[in-house]
């Protein structure tokens, strides 16, 4: 392993340096697309639902495979959302205006978009139905419907919203509310919580109690700060790697964390919070807070639950190697609405990109898909408003790392990565079609190395 010193000043550091200068930059928005919902055909070649990261993604890469005219997206939603720089946004770190983008502004050119949202999909006869009861039949679909928040399965939310000392990272509505109520702490518990289902991000629900404790200590209120992590999991995260240097850091800050609690009711009006033990099911724990952070429980779209391409589970279920659907052959998924083993996070969405472009791209020319997703996922671990230990593994929960140096430990240049860099990527390059993850840095970093 060559010295750090060498690391940090040769040719490959100073191109990533260079990319972190450009992602400080103010991004240009996507060529606006040309067709008009009024305009939209009944049939298209390739058919994308959903227009969040993979939807895009995966339309404008589709548009060079088959043409402009032939791919067509449905999503009733006007603006679209960089949702992994909200963590920064709880934070008080970034603007949530920085976030957000009109959906004509990122909507490829050309490529038809059906201002509507999913009601039926029928894959034996090639067609989906509308809200506004159109039918569009395709010859290839891609699902990208992402995962559905589910804060009503918590008695008294979402209304308990309205009050103060509460809010969620996971909602354009309510980020800001997080913001609030970091600032307005005075004295008492401050309460993350993190839910007995799957959820997009999972690193996102103890992201911002590190940030939030950094703020405490910046502010001088940490020494009246209970700072307490109820998760219903039975582990800080996934990967035993990152989970140590995780632990290390919870024990340095005096953090509480309560395994197998799950937040079943939030009581605003009170400042209360009503948690599970499901180690124990029927036993609850009212907590008073002074603080609280919901994430909130999570499914796949109600449109997915009740359809053929669904598993059991409600997720679109596909081949975990290829994303083709198993039993449709025309059908593909990506993203947070499949049952890909994998975790839910817009780096996992960029390397499927890459993967399905390929799978699909061979099955146009009526041959076997070869490409094979290994579960690549990331995710940058927020520390405190200037350090981040990055997480990236496999399917088999195995570090998958990109860089030549620990990527368990805390480092400022990974947080400028997640502030600045990864938002410059996301807008000018994945959504563009051209980023399908980091696999070719990996491979130059340690080639280089070797």
């Amino acid at each position: 392993m060559a010295p750090l010193v060498a690391v940090v000043s040769s040719p490959r550091a100073r191109l990533f340096a260079c990319f972190l200068r450009l992602g400080t930059q103010q991004a240009g928005p996507l060529q606006l697309h040309t067709g008009a919902c009024c305009t939209a055909k009944n049939h298209y070649e390739v058919l994308v639902l959903g227009g969040g990261s993979g939807g895009i993604t995966m339309a404008t890469r589709m548009k060079r495979k088959v043409g402009a005219e032939n791919v067509a997206i449905v999503e009733p939603s006007e603006r679209h959302f960089y949702q992994p720089i909200w963590t920064l946004v709880g934070a008080g770190a970034k603007q949530l205006s920085l976030s957000g983008r009109s959906t004509a502004s990122v909507i490829p050119s050309g490529v038809e978009w059906i201002q509507d949202r999913v009601a039926e999909l029928n894959p034996d006869k090639n067609h989906i139905r509308t809200d506004n009861g159109k039918e569009i039949s395709y010859k290839y679909l891609i699902i990208a419907l992402g995962i559905q928040l589910d804060y009503e399965k918590i008695k008294g939310l979402p209304e308990g919203f309205a009050y103060p000392k509460i809010g969620s990272n996971y909602s354009v509505k309510t980020v800001e509310k997080t913001w609030k109520a970091l600032q307005d702490f005075k004295e008492g518990n401050a309460i993350f919580t993190f839910p007995n289902t799957p959820v997009k991000c999972a690193g996102a629900p103890q992201k911002i109690m590190y940030l939030s404790e950094a703020y405490f200590r910046k502010t001088g209120k940490r020494p009246k700060a209970n700072i307490i992590f109820n998760t219903a999991l039975g582990t800080i995260f996934g990967v035993k790697k990152y989970a140590a240097a995780l632990q290390e850091i919870i024990q340095e800050r005096d953090l509480t964390v309560n395994y197998k609690h799950n937040l079943i009711e939030v009581r605003a009006d009170k400042q209360e919070a009503v948690f599970e033990n499901l180690d124990k099911p029927g036993e609850t724990k009212v907590i008073q807070y002074e603080m609280l952070h919901v994430t909130p429980p999570m499914s796949p779209p109600d449109v997915l639950k009740t359809s053929p391409v669904a598993d059991s589970a409600g997720w679109v279920d596909v081949d975990k190697e290829t994303l083709q659907h198993k039993k449709y052959p025309n059908v593909f998924g990506i993203g947070d609405c499949t049952n890909l083993p994998t975790s839910k996070t817009a780096a996992a969405v960029a390397a499927q990109s890459g993967i399905l472009d390929r799978t699909i791209s061979l099955i146009l020319k009526n041959q076997k898909p070869t490409k094979k997703y290994d579960g690549y996922t990331s995710c940058p671990l927020v520390t405190g408003y200037n350090r981040v230990i990055l997480a990236e593994f496999d399917y088999r929960g195995e570090p998958l790392e990109t860089f030549p140096f620990d990527q368990g430990k805390e480092r400022l240049s990974m947080y400028l990565m997640k502030a600045d860099l990864m938002p410059f990527l996301y807008w000018n390059m994945m959504l563009r079609g051209y980023w399908g993850g980091p696999a070719f840095l990996r491979k130059l970093f340690h080639l280089g190395m070797s």
